[in-house]
């Protein structure tokens, strides 16, 4: 990890990925319509893996006063396939507890109906394979995994203050990160802000990423009696 004394132009050296569920808008809404969130499901297309790769470095500077731009604006990366609502119906159950002490959806975000069946049973995975682990022929470490269900917010709360929806758009979910170990969805988690490095099965060490190390995302979602759902492998190389 780098940190500089004063702000200097160049190229990120602080490089990181975000492990986050795409959602591609079907139907959309008018200006100034908002969704209700008891029929936000049918405004939903199908979902996909997407990689919002994170220069952490530059993040940092500009969150004091502007929050993520040019740290985030660089490349994001999805995943082949379009999984469609159908497709996930048979993995909806219910949203898990919240934690002692969360506050309780505010109204315009509460349905008894998404409580009940709302939440989505995916299983996520991150993958690194360095450039080393390359040229030795070793398969890619997994640096962390993550359910689905961690997830709380939906259409509902991005129009409720009126904004519309075309199809086609495309959201990411936020980083999808557990509270168990090896659950964190990006490094900047997991290595407790670049304090505190991953060592790989090989002897390296990864505080963020280095020119060369390829991160893959994948994900399932599996129940008995069901066909397994796969979502197809976000991958990117760095360099």
């Amino acid at each position: 990890m780098v940190r500089d004394s004063a702000p200097s132009y160049g190229p990120c050296r602080n490089l990181d990925y975000e492990l986050e569920r795409g959602v591609w808008i079907g139907p959309g809404n008018e200006l100034g319509t908002p969704i209700p969130i008891a029929e936000a499901s049918q405004h939903i297309a199908g979902c996909c893996l997407l990689n919002d790769w994170s220069a952490r470095d530059i993040q940092t500077w500009e969150s004091q006063p502007l929050g993520p731009f040019l740290a985030k604006s660089f490349r994001t990366s999805v995943s082949p396939w379009i999984i469609t609502a159908e497709a996930l119906a048979p993995f909806h159950g219910p949203q898990p507890p919240r934690p002692a002490g969360d506050p309780a959806p505010l109204p315009h975000l509460f349905d008894a109906a998404d409580q009940a069946n709302g939440a989505l049973d995916i299983a996520f995975e991150v993958l690194l394979r360095t450039q080393a682990m390359r040229e030795a022929g070793a398969a890619p470490f997994r640096l962390s995994h993550a359910k689905g269900d961690v997830l709380y917010w939906t259409v509902a709360h991005h129009t409720s203050n009126g904004c519309n929806l075309q199809a086609g758009d495309l959201f990411g979910s936020g980083t999808l990160s557990g509270t168990a170990a090896g659950s964190a969805g990006c490094l900047l988690e997991m290595t407790s802000g670049g304090r505190d490095p991953v060592t790989l099965p090989n002897g390296e060490t990864r505080r963020y990423l280095e020119d060369g190390d390829e991160v893959v995302f994948q994900a399932h979602c599996r129940r008995p009696g069901r066909v397994t759902i796969g979502f197809g492998e976000c991958r990117g190389r760095v360099g």
